[in-house]
């Protein structure tokens, strides 16, 4: 099945959720998977998190001031300073929202791929009550929670979902040393991964100017809006 491997333009946090929306609105292919380009350091956190402990856990870390927004998935606080972040937009299966079926598929295509390249990762077969924790607030990477995957016992990549009507959307980070000066080879691992375990056929495409004009207004509208980001 056809998917589109989106070369989308740097931006900041506020930009970056803004594209993934618009995507998911105008769902240009049934599979899109998208590498963010960042212009600056930034930070998201969970749609169910108190901003208010956000901003004191950003403080507490050096980093008041930083940009930072809510996203529209779940999960905790993460950090993009150094990470490899990239979503990915795929059909919602039946009407049941099923978050831990889902990042099984996705966490095991994934792992597979980086075996193939012979990359020592493994999933998480921590026992957690639940994926989403979102409350108290939390960084993602903290501790790792069932299927994340991780190196040597540290969580290396996670992710959220969110589902917006008949599609899903996943928000994900690798955070390794070389997550971004080896951008390329993690990219195509990914990729690769994803293309297996979904049978998707990437197809590189840039972002559509009608995207990019609804993901700039989303931008300025909603995620850069104290409405969105203090919520709660």
């Amino acid at each position: 099945m056809k998917g589109l491997l989106i070369d989308s333009p740097e931006a900041d946090v506020y930009g970056q959720m803004a594209m993934d929306e618009a995507l998911c609105e105008s769902r240009p292919a049934p599979f899109i998977l998208r590498f963010f380009r960042w212009r600056a350091p930034g930070i998201t956190f969970g749609y169910a998190q108190r901003a208010r402990e956000v901003e004191a856990a950003a403080a507490a870390r050096g980093l008041a001031g930083t940009d930072m927004t809510r996203r529209p998935t779940g999960g905790g606080i993460v950090y993009h300073l150094s990470d490899l972040t990239f979503s990915l937009i795929f059909p919602s299966e039946d009407g049941d929202f099923r978050p831990m079926e889902t990042y099984d598929r996705l966490h095991r295509a994934i792992n597979s791929a980086y075996a193939r390249l012979g990359f020592g990762f493994e999933l998480s077969n921590a026992r957690t009550p639940s994926y989403a924790v979102n409350t108290p607030v939390m960084d993602c990477f903290s501790k790792p929670v069932s299927l994340d995957i991780l190196y040597n016992g540290k969580k290396v990549l996670g992710g959220a979902l969110r589902k917006f009507g008949a599609r899903m959307l996943y928000q994900a980070s690798l955070q390794t040393e070389d997550a971004r000066s080896e951008a390329a080879r993690h990219e195509a691992a990914i990729a690769e991964g994803l293309s297996a375990g979904l049978g998707a056929e990437w197809e590189k495409a840039p972002l559509a100017e009608a995207a990019a004009e609804r993901a700039a207004a989303l931008a300025a509208e909603k995620y850069r809006s104290a409405e969105w980001i203090k919520r709660i």
